[in-house]
């Protein structure tokens, strides 16, 4: 297997052009890449356009060159989708039955030396790869939501992955401007989408049982740690913790404590009717009049802005 370099890959294949196709496909372009799409909906092609042309500004703003936009074109089948790509960011629906019926489609059209990356939030690669041809090229790519602003990228192998696609794979995102880590291990829900899920299971946790409501356990992260989050992730952040003792000067500290915190943490709740609508109640008492148009548009807004920052920290350190 002979992967391409990075440098010699100028055409990208995306699959599914929902809400994470279409912001592949818009970060895509603006990394210089001639982008070809397919979506089995109606009306695809010119939600995807719409969708390209709305984040147009926002890539503008983080520094992408609107003369070095790469071209769009729309595919009419899966299989013709493929035929040309030197890479392929697969986003079809989140159902395994979905999935295998497309790699079956287009496991004969795909080049010998072409990655295809799964933008899977939580499917089992080794689950997928059985019987195809492609199988030693695939690797899962997944992205957090809006790919096109977030930089992570999480990098995980299936058992019939080469090690080489992994590592290609890891590179090639980096080269694009991405921060793509390695997942050791396959395991549902990879490694970010685990923590998150962990977070939300303690935040629906507090509603249910009165501890705050949903507006206030949205503000003790928004407002609180969500800030240093998104500067240094936990264990880093707890390293600053400990003052000039650093990590260790941390948990010899706040071990304990933190440990009796774990052994209260262990319920999981049940997601009932009644449960549901008191969190979404509470979703939309906090919304007020702004609609889901507006956070997006907030959302990014605050993104953009510390994706900003951020860069022009690391850029005087």
């Amino acid at each position: 297997m002979a992967l391409p370099a990075f440098e010699d890959v100028t055409r990208i294949t995306v699959l599914g052009t929902g809400t994470i196709g279409a912001s592949w496909s818009a970060y895509f372009l603006s990394r210089g890449y001639d982008v070809t799409a397919w979506d089995p909906a109606d009306g695809w092609q010119g939600r995807l356009q719409a969708f390209v042309d709305n984040a147009r500004p926002q890539l503008q703003a983080l520094g992408a060159d609107p003369a070095g936009e790469g071209h769009l074109t729309f595919a009419e089948t899966p299989e013709a989708a493929v035929m040309d790509a030197q890479f392929i960011q697969e986003n079809a629906t989140e159902r395994m039955p979905v999935k295998r019926e497309l790699f079956g489609r287009i496991d004969p059209h795909v080049g010998p030396d072409t990655v295809m990356a799964l933008s899977t939030s939580g499917l089992i690669l080794s689950d997928m790869q059985d019987g195809l041809a492609m199988a030693p090229r695939m690797v899962v790519g997944h992205p957090f939501n809006p790919p096109h602003l977030i930089p992570l990228v999480e990098v995980v192998l299936g058992k019939a992955t080469a090690p080489e696609t992994g590592t290609w794979a890891h590179g090639f995102y980096g080269h694009i401007g991405k921060h793509a880590i390695y997942v050791n291990k396959e395991v549902p829900g990879h490694l970010a989408n685990r923590l998150q899920a962990a977070l939300w299971r303690e935040a629906v946790n507090a509603v249910e049982d009165g501890l705050a409501s949903v507006e206030d356990v949205n503000a003790a992260i928004a407002q609180g740690p969500g800030l240093r989050l998104a500067l240094m992730g936990p264990h880093m952040i707890f390293n600053l913790t400990g003052g000039k003792a650093g990590f260790r000067g941390f948990l010899d500290q706040f071990a304990p404590p933190i440990e009796g915190w774990w052994t209260d943490m262990q319920k999981t709740p049940k997601l009932t009717e009644d449960l549901k609508e008191k969190l979404a109640q509470g979703i939309r008492d906090e919304m007020g009049k702004r609609t889901i148009d507006d956070l997006e548009r907030e959302r990014d807004t605050r993104l953009i802005a510390l994706l900003q920052m951020l860069k022009e920290t690391e850029s005087n350190a």
